[in-house]
């Protein structure tokens, strides 16, 4: 099979939305007036993102999931991407799974594939998606101010405990393992809820290489400081896909790692002002989405973290560097 034949079997849909799509040397895209074109890219490579052996069709899932999250944090609708992707060989089985999970998320989020590059190499999948937002509507990094409460959407940690249990770290029981797992490697990129705090957040970015980490890009762009609850974090991994038995046989240290400084959450994590809390509400269950309250922006520089009592709890997280 060819590369022009892999294409038109496993990637060549009709147009929807885009001016002109695969085919040409470029596709062609038109947003609607007033709206701007938010724009993101995202590389997968085999061994430093993802393992060898993971499901096709759950890393088709997870390649575009991490760019629709980006389109999230940005406020922003999906509107269409490129796929360019490496492959050792073109296997048909393998082939059929990923664009199956890739199609799938696709279709849920009206976003249309409309061009991109194959190659032959070692795996490695890159992605550029297009959204679109009304233009002086993006959420960015550079709006938190001080007094604002920081919110997480959804649950965090979850990702980082499956990790530790595949690399032999932990042991996680098997149904246990299979709900992780399903985190770390078919994550909710949260479109709905992105689109529904336009005009509420002050600030916002995803959270994909840990959330302290994260939150400092947010810090530094704003040029404010915060105080973050670290019993509010913990919770939000016991929330999830565990029942609060099964997090208490991990030690605090081990939670606070895989909570503040897990990463692949893609969860949303945003800033806003007090009075727009029963807005922020009512945007979270609008979207069907659980947000939660882990502090307040501060101020004075730097980030602190309290424990339930408000006593000061000494970190040294660090977030995920792909060059470290």
């Amino acid at each position: 099979m060819g590369e022009f034949d892999l294409i038109a079997r496993y990637f060549t849909r009709p147009v929807r939305h885009a001016a002109l799509g695969v085919g040409d040397d470029c596709a062609l895209l038109a947003p609607r007036p007033g709206m701007q074109l938010a724009i993101s890219s995202d590389m997968l490579v085999e061994g430093r993102h993802f393992f060898a052996d993971v499901d096709p069709e759950a890393l088709g899932h997870k390649a575009l999931a991490v760019n629709l999250s980006d389109l999230a944090a940005c406020g922003a609708r999906p509107l269409a991407f490129t796929l360019a992707l490496a492959l050792p060989r073109a296997d048909e089985a393998w082939l059929a799974g990923f664009s199956k999970g890739l199609l799938s998320l696709a279709d849920a989020h009206g976003c249309e594939l409309v061009g991109g590059d194959t190659t032959q190499g070692p795996l490695n999948i890159c992605i550029t998606v297009f959204g679109e937002v009304p233009a002086g509507q993006a959420l960015l990094r550079s709006g938190a101010r001080a007094g604002d409460d920081i919110y997480v959407s959804g649950t965090v940690g979850d990702a980082r405990l499956a990790l530790e249990a595949l690399l032999g770290h932990i042991h996680l029981p098997g149904e246990l393992l299979a709900q992780a797992r399903q985190r770390l490697e078919r994550p909710t990129p949260r479109v709905a809820l992105g689109l529904a705090l336009r005009g509420l957040a002050s600030s916002a970015m995803d959270v994909s290489d840990g959330l302290l980490g994260d939150f400092g890009h947010i810090l530094k762009a704003s040029g404010v400081g915060a105080c973050i609850r670290t019993d509010e974090t913990i919770k939000l991994i016991a929330a999830g896909a565990y029942p609060s038995s099964a997090t208490g046989q991990f030690d605090q240290k081990l939670l606070q790692q895989c909570t503040l400084a897990g990463g692949d959450d893609y969860e949303l994590l945003f800033t806003a002002p007090p009075q727009h809390r029963a807005a922020v509400a009512a945007a979270a269950a609008q979207s069907q989405t659980a947000v939660t309250c882990i502090g307040q922006v501060q101020a004075e520089p730097g980030l602190r973290l309290v424990d339930a009592q408000g006593q000061p709890v000494e970190h040294r997280f660090a977030s995920f560097d792909h060059f470290a």
